[in-house]
């Protein structure tokens, strides 16, 4: 099938790009990322393959393109907390207002790419920088943000990644999933850990004799 020549000459660079990752995104969601070829992905984007390839050379480069595109809008999240007044205040609305927005089709493709790691090394290997950078940024926020000295950056973390990774696995697979509840979980857990009121963590002892 040929490509209309208006379809190929849409845009300008920039444009362009955007316009082949969320075809990206819309083909991996709806296909996974294993299934789906790059010429799906010229398909989905009305492209021809040589002019697709031009943008993107593999499949694994979208995906560094989508987890860039990623972190841009989570850079614009961080400058909006940076003005305000009250940081500690921004920081939870961002929250909230991050994962009771996201979309099925965004959470969906996160799963995605943590499935496709399991596989591939270069995902894997984008996926734990982009995890130690995720993890680098809230730790130095707590600190920040710390109201007491007893705040454990390190463990506030800890204790908070598993249950917005959940929330993100709970929007992807469950059609009815309500965030609610596991955002306001969030919010309480972050203001006990920044006030320094986490309870002590309980070590295991050596089992039993007998």
């Amino acid at each position: 099938m040929s490509i209309p020549a208006s379809v190929e000459a849409r845009g300008n660079p920039a444009a362009r790009r955007e316009h082949i990752l969320d075809a990206a995104e819309a083909c991996f969601v709806r296909n996974g990322f294993h299934r789906a070829t790059m010429q799906d992905l010229a398909r989905e984007a009305a492209m021809s393959p040589g002019n697709f390839y031009r943008y993107f050379e593999s499949k694994e480069a979208l995906v560094v393109g989508l987890v860039e595109r990623e972190r841009e809008r989570g850079a614009r999240l961080v400058e909006e907390m940076e003005r305000s007044g009250d940081r500690r205040g921004a920081l939870l609305d961002i929250i909230a207002r991050y994962f009771v927005s996201i979309t099925r089709a965004a959470a969906v493709l996160r799963l995605e790419v943590w499935s496709e790691a399991t596989r591939n090394p270069a995902i894997a290997a984008l996926t734990a920088r982009t995890e130690a950078e995720t993890r680098d940024w809230f730790t130095a926020t707590f600190s920040a943000l710390a109201t007491s000295p007893d705040c454990d950056p390190d463990r506030l973390y800890a204790l908070l990644a598993p249950l917005m990774k959940g929330i993100l696995v709970g929007r992807a697979i469950l059609p009815d999933y309500d965030p609610g509840p596991a955002v306001t979980e969030l919010h309480t857990l972050l203001e006990t850990g920044l006030d320094g009121r986490l309870p002590r963590a309980v070590t295991a002892g050596p089992p039993p004799n007998g």
